[in-house]
Parts: C-alpha cells; structure tokens; sequence
C-alpha cells in the first residue's frame, strides 16, 4: 500500500513534545517514542506500523474515527489504544496527556503469525480499541521503554525480545488474521532455496545458526524447519553438516592444501571435529579421501 508514513514522521501530523526515542539504539521490528501533547484534533494518514499507545500522565476525553466510525471514550494513566497498520484515523483530544508509542513492524508481526499459525499470512488488523486496560501490554510497553531509557547492553536484542512476546500477545487478543489463498506448498520456494545455498556457501567457514537461515529464508524458525525438512528430507543441522563434508571431500580432491587449513575453511572446529565427522558419515578419514582420488 502506498503513501504509508513512518513512526517518525508522525510528528508532521501530530505535533508534540519527544520525551525518549528509539531511533538510535539499532532496534530491529520494534520501536519507540514517548510524547507530551497539548490538546489536539488531528487527522493521521495510514501508518507502516502497528501503533500501542501507553497513557501515563494526563486524563481526557478522547474522541477517535478508525475509517468511517467514531469512537468516544475518556483516557488516563493505564490505559492502551491500539491502531492497527495502513489504516487512517482521526483524533481528538483537550487536555494535556503524556503517552508512550510502541512501533511493531509489519514483517515482525507477520513472522509471528506465520510461525505461530504455520500458514502464509496475507493480512493482520488490529482491533480498534481506543481504551482498554490489559496488564500484559503495559507491562510490555514499560519494559520497552526502560530499555530507550537504560540504553542497557544487549538492549536492541532485548527490545526485540519483548516486541516479540508483544506480538505474540497481540495475535492472540485484539487481532484479525487472513490467510493467503494459495498455502498449498508445503516445503521452501526454490528462491528461498537458492538463498539459502548461497548463504550457507558463503559463510561455510563460520557458525551458522538456525536462526540466521530462518532470517534467509524471511520464515520464523518453527516454521522454516518444518518446511526446510520437507525440502530437504533432513534437518537444517544435518544439511549443514553434509555441505561442510561435501566442500571438505572436493577441496582435499583438487588441491594439497593440509587438511587442518581445509578443515577450517569448511566450518569444522579443527581437524579431529572433521576426520570424527568424516568417519561417521563416510567411514573413512579426511587422508584416505585424499589418497583415493590419488
């Protein structure tokens, strides 16, 4: 959908004091903003992110349109709204009120769904709450925003952590879920097989995490390795494995380079790890590969 704004592009259209701010801290799929409005009446384009709002100081009349229907409420420090992505709005409000914003993107919340439903999601809306008290989402929120706060080690890893139990909590209390039509393929599409080839070529020499192939393939890691197993006939740590061996026997084939530098260059802790590896799968020795195609 075109015309989307940004999380922070918001200001453009809803003009107030920034009090934290995420943008800087290398978030991934989640973000935050903590604001001070004055009173206001504003109409806010479609936004590229579902929106959590956190009331903390302040109580007012809120008056609230999500397309075509208004909804009036009064809010205070507790309470959530929530707007769901590339839907338009209009709000309305007199007093001064500060709030916190929860950004969560859509791929986030897709993955999510996705992972957690095990079928491809076409579309996730938000229910239109303006007012509504639930301790899971304010815990959440305040927790995230501590980490704008803190700016803590580990905080990007740790904000996503809680964007994702928030999600989770999202899909499974205030969201509407649509399925793609066509779910009849069962096992990776062949560009998500070729991505993941060449990645997995390409960093053979480095640890690979389940996480980092599930990342490729644009999957949650429940679902990729479901599909990945119905690809491939075996796990994604038996597929590793098999591609360091299969590198490892054409590389002691075509060159003379030593097997410890061999054995490094295809991933393997060190030469002991690949000749173990080499004798379970092959039941023979990196050397007696070696002389064979002597």
């Amino acid at each position: 959908m075109a015309n989307l704004i940004e999380s922070d592009e918001l200001p453009v259209w809803v003009p107030g004091e920034i009090l934290t701010a995420s943008d800087n801290l290398g978030w991934l799929d989640v973000g935050q903003r903590s604001y001070r409005y004055t009173g206001l009446d504003v109409p806010i384009p479609p936004m590229n992110h579902y929106m959590i709002v956190r009331y903390f100081e302040g109580q007012t009349p809120m008056d609230r349109r999500v397309e075509s229907r208004w909804t009036r409420t009064t809010c205070v420090p507790g309470h959530i709204s929530l707007l769901s992505r590339a839907r338009p709005s209009h709000w309305h409000w007199t007093q001064q009120i500060d709030v916190s914003h929860i950004y969560l993107s859509e791929s986030l919340m897709s993955r999510v769904a996705q992972d957690v439903l095990g079928r491809p999601i076409s579309e996730i809306s938000l229910h239109d709450v303006l007012n509504a008290e639930d301790p899971t989402v304010t815990s959440i929120s305040d927790a995230i925003l501590g980490e704008t706060r803190s700016s803590a080690i580990g905080g990007p890893t740790y904000a996503e952590a809680l964007g994702l139990q928030l999600s989770v909590h999202l899909l499974r209390n205030y969201a509407d879920v649509k399925f793609r039509e066509d779910h009849s393929q069962s096992g990776l599409s062949r560009r998500q097989r070729s991505a993941l080839t060449e990645f997995i070529l390409g960093n053979l020499q480095h640890q690979i995490s389940i996480e980092q192939l599930s990342a490729v393939a644009g999957l949650g890691v429940w679902t990729f390795c479901r599909r990945f197993k119905t690809s491939y006939g075996v796990t994604p740590c038996v597929h590793l494995l098999d591609t360091r061996i299969g590198q490892a026997k054409l590389m002691l084939a075509k060159s003379s380079r030593p097997i410890k530098a061999i054995a490094g260059e295809c991933g393997f802790s060190d030469q002991a790890h690949m000749t173990r590896a080499f004798r379970r799968k092959l039941n023979l020795t990196p050397g007696q590969v070696r002389q064979a195609k002597e």
